[in-house]
């Protein structure tokens, strides 16, 4: 189980400088073609083989965001299953009205 957020909550919750663990679990092509300047990639296809990536940062909550949300709700639904404190982005980049940055 997980909650969600709006790409407005996450703007604010960035703008106010707040640290988030934001990952962007798009494929690379997609990444480099515009992302979140405070997210890193692990993309979906790559999360199993990553998860232990995750589990040395020790921040939770994972904010997972992909372009439309559903690819990230897969992750979030992986993750949490791992027992991990997981929040989807819902509306993903395609509502996402923040800076965004290209190139890997």
């Amino acid at each position: 189980m997980y909650t969600e957020i709006s790409t407005d909550e996450l703007l604010s919750r960035l703008e106010q400088g707040e640290k988030l663990y934001l990952i962007d679990v798009r494929e690379p092509d997609e990444w480099a073609d515009g992302h979140v300047a405070e997210a890193i990639s692990i993309p979906l296809s790559q999360l199993q083989a990553r998860v232990g990536e995750l589990a040395s940062n020790g921040e939770e909550p994972f904010i997972l965001m992909c372009r439309s949300g559903n690819r990230s709700s897969r992750a979030c639904d992986y993750l949490a299953a791992l027992g991990y404190e997981v929040v989807n982005v819902a509306g993903g980049m395609l509502n996402w009205n923040g800076k965004v940055v290209t190139g890997e």
